[in-house]
């Protein structure tokens, strides 16, 4: 078991220690009857969570679900709203408490609670824990984006994609925890609603109605590993496929209406989203913008939802998000724009070719390319999941560079991947393609105005748990600059 980082074992431990012993600060006290005494278990299981930071604040999320297996997808909450109360503090021991709230989790939503504190400081990291039933959840840590247009020295970026539960174990989350990342990315396919199993129990049959994807997504939250991932940083979340049913895209409503309603409530119940993408209908609201400073500016995309099925001639964006993309990089002034999204970008021929990705809307990629190239973006990088293979490429168009596009291969889906030569060559019939390498793992990078760094870390073994995580190449991207391997 790795050694966790010092803020790791005392968060553990203030969890711990402060678990149902501290009485309720009266300024934010529930109602009596909820406090009187506990009337159910410690509903904190499913862990906590962050995410969308603002220069003023950040979404709060915890679920609360005593019995996270439940049949009904309920968690094993009473049928009727339950008051949460949240603080955040400026230090680990809470001494120096900032903002305290109560938010109202009801059946509805599963008893999910997605807390918009403002009024925070920007560019502060700070720590944060809720309260309900006589019960404290673990602390953990978020922070605030800086101001507009800030100046920022360095940002250290995660990034995950594609966890299969029962396709080994999530190892890479909890190294990705002890690297101690500013802000986490995570790319798509949150969880399989197919999972075979391979090596631990997916958690059930594969879900159908709302109460079944609840439950998938209890259960994956049911890892120790996935839940330090989270309490570590702020994550910016988007879908791929597996979140609904594989290979689902645009006008596909996912085989029936209802079962999209489901996945995507589900959706929304268990992640930090704002309250903007809360499902209206048959569709949730994912692609934004988040800003971080005069440093980096990211542009969150959904490949899946808005798809044009007419293939080359269309948009695997959509008409309406395509612009909102060449719009934000019309007005950009930051030293990074990158884009965070779900499917591989750069054109590939030969073996490696696949059908479900941008090669299939090349007109909609070179819009996106020469909407970069005719913008004032300086540094364009692509960031890509569900590829279960790491990959390095050169982006250009028409001979020119256009930047560059880093794909990070899978929590597990895949296994423990190949187990021979893992030298990590580029690709022959691809020569954009600078690396590739068959293992699992997660991708770390760090943003400074000079240049960004990327790390491409593997695990050895996901088929046995606590396994070695190494670095298995790095990539230098100068400010104006190319990909280059040092």
């Amino acid at each position: 078991m790795p050694v966790l980082p010092r803020r790791t074992v005392l968060l553990g431990t203030l969890a711990g220690a402060l678990a149902g012993a501290l009485p309720l600060p009266e300024a934010a006290a529930a109602p009596r009857e909820v406090l009187r005494q506990s009337s159910f278990p410690d509903p904190f299981t499913l862990g906590v969570a962050s995410g969308d930071p603002a220069p003023d604040g950040v979404v709060l999320w915890t679920r609360l679900a005593p019995q996270p297996d439940a049949d009904d997808g309920l968690g094993g909450m009473p049928d009727r709203p339950v008051e949460v109360e949240w603080e955040i503090a400026e230090d680990e021991a809470f001494t120096r408490i900032v903002r305290r709230g109560t938010e109202t989790a009801t059946p509805e939503f599963a008893h999910s609670v997605h807390a918009e504190p403002a009024g925070l400081a920007p560019t502060r990291e700070y720590f944060y824990r809720f309260r309900s039933g006589g019960h404290l959840s673990p602390a953990a840590r978020t922070r605030t984006a800086p101001a507009p247009g800030a100046a920022v020295p360095a940002l250290t970026v995660a990034a995950a994609s594609c966890a299969k539960f029962g396709a080994g174990y999530f190892t890479a989350y909890r190294a990705l925890a002890d690297d101690d990342p500013d802000l986490v990315l995570h790319l798509g396919d949150y969880f399989y609603e197919s999972d075979e199993g391979d090596v631990r129990d997916p958690g059930g049959p594969e879900p159908t109605d709302l109460a079944g994807y609840r439950r998938r997504h209890a259960h994956q939250r049911s890892d120790a590993d996935l839940r330090a991932a989270h309490a570590v940083a702020p994550w910016l979340v988007v879908w791929d496929d597996h979140e609904l049913v594989n290979n689902w895209a645009g006008a596909d409503r996912g085989r029936s209406p209802l079962r999209r309603r489901a996945a995507f409530q589900a959706y929304y119940e268990h992640m930090p989203l704002r309250r903007t993408s809360v499902p209206r209908g048959l569709d949730l609201q994912l692609y934004r913008r988040i800003p971080w400073g005069s440093l980096a500016t990211f542009h969150m995309l959904d490949t899946r939802q808005y798809r044009d099925p007419r293939g080359s001639g269309g948009s695997i964006t959509g008409d309406e998000q395509e612009r909102w993309l060449l719009d934000g990089f019309r007005t950009s002034t930051a030293g990074w724009d990158v884009l965070g999204q779900q499917v591989f970008f750069a054109p590939r021929s030969g073996d490696g070719h696949k059908s479900d990705t941008w090669e299939s809307y090349p007109d909609s990629r070179e819009r996106v390319l020469r909407g970069r190239l005719d913008s004032p973006v300086r540094n364009a990088v692509v960031l890509t999941g569900d590829e279960h293979v790491h990959h390095a490429n050169e982006l250009e168009l028409d001979d020119r560079p256009a930047g560059t596009e880093l794909v990070t291969t899978s929590i597990t889906s895949g296994g423990d991947g190949d187990s021979g030569d893992d030298s990590g060559s580029g690709d022959d019939e691809n020569p954009h393609i600078r690396y590739r390498e068959d293992r699992r793992g997660y991708l770390l990078t760090r943003f400074t105005p000079a240049e960004l760094r990327a790390d491409f870390r593997v695990v050895e073994q996901v088929s046995r748990p606590d396994a070695p995580v190494r670095t298995s190449a790095t990539f230098v991207v100068p400010d104006g600059g190319a990909l280059t391997r040092p």
